[in-house]
Order: structure tokens, then sequence, then C-alpha cells
């Protein structure tokens, strides 16, 4: 029995078992080296600690308990007070509310159920008391709520990076347009849906003294994407110690300025943060594991080869890695999509032409979607619970949203600059582009 059966077949296995992916990519990979390829069990152990011990892996609690502190400090109703100055009152503005506030915290959290979760909060109720339906109230917030982890700073993003050997800080360059150009098409779906159903607009009226403080009271969650990322790129600090200043920064705001964070919330969470970390850890150990198994099989080559037999047409390429990564997407989440195929693809997508910061991208986004399309889809549970509907009727009305992120994903994969106009050139040339 050929050890790249024993890999694929126990992995597979233990997932139609509802096993956790983390456990699934770990004990398929001990079969492998114990049954296939008679490998010392301490191999298992020094791979797993190989693949968390990583500086900018640090990252990920980081940004994960800093995006929970500004969730639990109140930051997100103060963005919706500040977005909506400038978009209600156009057709369809309190969807587009919803995207532009999903965009702004995207900048904060890096997760997408967590942006869906904290603006959806606030513009569910909204929505709905103005004339939306329920339904595409709903799949509005977990449409937005894409752009969380594609828009930097973004936990998955890490993962991509310290797997693929890239630098963080330049993919979170690569991310700043294609977030904009989702956020662009979902607001145009939510423009349709207003003028085909004649939804009302909003006119807001306030008075320059309540302007004043809504713009003084939302500039504390407004600065924040400009300390992390302008603490960045200005060499300041590096990735992981932006999620730790981050962190701290949201918890200050939370407790001391809007005083929305309470101490007695502080423990759940940290535990809350930490148990979503760990998740991530355990899926970079066990995939690490996983990897090396691939590796000594050569089983990335052989697929590659395979695959370039057929054809080396780069578009014909891309379309598949496409077609590949978003069935991934629908199973599995981002973290262990990524984890599990970026040693599998990324070779192949280097040996056509393609960057790996673009790579990186087109992974990301299409996780993203896969946030919501079923049967995983988080974003849609986080808006089911929110909305309280049924999931059957979410599926369907989020339908317009996925077109129009796959029609996004087709630029973003064909026209590169989208997501390479801010990448220095000095990055690409680092890998030979």
């Amino acid at each position: 029995m050929s050890t790249t059966f024993i890999l694929f077949f126990s992995f597979f296995f233990l997932m139609a078992l509802s096993v956790p992916i983390g456990v699934s990519l770990g004990f398929a990979a001990v079969l492998a080296m114990v049954l296939g390829m008679n490998t010392p069990l301490v191999i298992v152990a020094q791979t797993m600690f190989g693949g968390i011990n990583s500086f900018p892996l640090m990252a990920i609690p980081f940004f994960i308990l800093a995006g929970n502190l500004m969730t639990a400090g109140g930051l997100s109703k103060k963005l919706v007070e500040f977005v909506n100055l400038f978009f209600s009152r156009f057709t369809g503005g309190l969807a587009m509310v919803s995207v532009g506030s999903s965009m702004i915290f995207a900048a904060i959290s890096g997760s997408c159920p967590a942006t869906t979760a904290a603006i959806g909060g606030i513009m569910v109720p909204e929505m709905e008391k103005n004339g939306y339906k329920k339904s595409f109230t709903a799949a509005t917030v977990a449409a937005a709520g894409t752009v969380g982890q594609v828009i930097p700073p973004s936990i998955p993003m890490v993962t991509y990076s310290v797997l693929a050997g890239t630098s963080v800080s330049t993919l979170f360059l690569a991310g700043i347009g294609p977030g904009i150009l989702m956020g662009l098409s979902m607001m145009s779906v939510a423009y349709i849906y207003s003028k085909k159903n004649n939804i009302p607009r909003v006119k807001i009226h306030v008075t320059p003294n309540q302007l004043f403080h809504i713009i003084l009271d939302s500039l504390w969650a407004l600065i924040m994407p400009f300390i992390i990322l302008g603490g960045i790129y200005s060499g300041i600090f590096t990735p992981t110690e932006a999620g730790a200043v981050a962190a701290v920064y949201g918890f200050i705001v939370g407790l001391v300025i809007y005083k929305d964070l309470k101490i007695r919330d502080v423990p759940r969470v940290i535990t809350d943060s930490a148990v979503s970390a760990a998740v991530i850890m355990l899926i970079m150990a066990t995939v690490k594991t996983f990897s090396y198994v691939l590796t000594r099989e050569q089983i990335p080559q052989e697929i590659a080869d395979t695959l370039l037999s057929i054809t080396t047409n780069r578009v014909i390429i891309l379309l598949l890695f496409n077609v590949i990564v978003i069935i991934a997407g629908f199973f599995m989440q981002s973290s262990a999509a990524i984890a599990l195929l970026t040693p599998i693809l990324l070779p192949i997508m280097m040996q056509v032409g393609v960057n790996p910061y673009l790579v990186g991208i087109i992974f990301i986004v299409n996780m993203g979607i896969g946030m919501i399309t079923p049967p995983v889809g988080s974003n849609l549970y986080v808006a089911c619970n929110i909305a309280d509907i049924k999931f059957e009727k979410l599926v369907h009305a989020v339908i317009p949203y996925v077109v129009v992120l796959i029609i996004a994903l087709l630029l973003i994969t064909f026209v590169e600059p989208i997501s390479m106009f801010l990448v220095p050139d000095k990055a690409l040339a680092s890998f030979g582009f």
C-alpha cells in the first residue's frame, strides 16, 4: 500500500467522519509515516514544533485578540455612525453603509466572521426597519464580511505568508486593491436591489454640533488602521508587533474612551481569542507534518508534472487553480484550506509564471467567497443567528453577491495591477519576477 494512498485516504476518511481538520491532517500524516515510510515518530514532534516555531505566526493571536476587544469595546458602532454620514443619502444607502463599515472594520479585525458579527449586529435591525427584506439584509452583512480577510491586516494572509515564504507586510499591500474592488462590487448589488424594490432613501439630519461629535467619537476607531499599517510600512514595528499594538490600543480605547468594554468582559474575550488562535496553531502544526510527507514522497512535483503535461497555458492553469480553491472553500475554513493547498499548488503556479503574492491574494479572495457558500459558509451562520432567518432563505438571497464577487475574483486573477500596483518591484524580484 503506497504512502500517498495511505495519506490521502485516511485524511478524507477522517474528514468524512467530521473529525476536525487539524486532527485529520496530523493523524493521516502519522499513519503515512508509520505504515508507508517507517519514519521514527520523533519526526512528528519535530515537524509539528517547526510548523509553529515562527515569529510571524505570533501575529495571529494578537490580531484575533485585537478584533475581539474592539468588537466588545463598541468600535463597530462608531464606525457605522461615521460611514452613515456619507452613504445613507444614496439609493441603497443603508446596505452600502453595511459594506463600507465592514471594509473599515476589516482593516482592524482581519477576520470575516468577526466583521459580519460586529457590523451585522448593528445594521440588521436598522435595515429591516427601513424597508429591506430580512433575507437581503442578512445576505448583505454576510457578504460584506468577506472583505474581513482581504483588506489588511488579515489572519489568513499571515498563514499563507509563513507557508509560502513571502513577506507578510507585502501581502498586506497586495490586499488593498482587491478589498476595495470587492466592496464596490457589493455596493453595486445594494444599489440595483434598492432601485428595483423602491427602497426609500434614509435622510439623516445632523446639526454641526452632532456632526462634530460623530466624527470625534469615530476618530479613535478610524485611526486604528493607520496605526497598524502606518507603523508597519514606516518600519516602526513588524506585522507581529503591530498585532500586539492593536490589542493594547483596542483595550485602552474600549475600556477608557468608549467605556463599552468592562473589566468583567476581559477574561471572556481573552479566552475566546485563545481558543480561536489555538485552532489555527494546531492546523499549522499538523499541516507541517502533512507537508513533510508530501515533500518526501514528491507528491507536489508529481501533481505539477501531471497537470503541466496536459497544459501549460497560464490562463487555463489559473482557472483550474480558482476552481480547486473555491471548491475547497466550500468545505474548509480559510486557514485550513490555505495550509493544506499551498504546498501543493504554489509550485505549480510559480512554474507557469504567477508570482506568489498574486497566488496568495487569489487564495484569500476565494476563501472569502467560501465564507458565504454552503455547507461551511461561516458568515452565513453568523448572519442567520443575527437576523433570525432560515439558512435556506439566506443561501438563496446571497446568490447575487456570490456572482459579483466571482466576477471580481476573475478580474483580480487576470488583471494583476489590481493587486500588484502597491507591491514594490524588489519584492517580486526576490522570487524571480
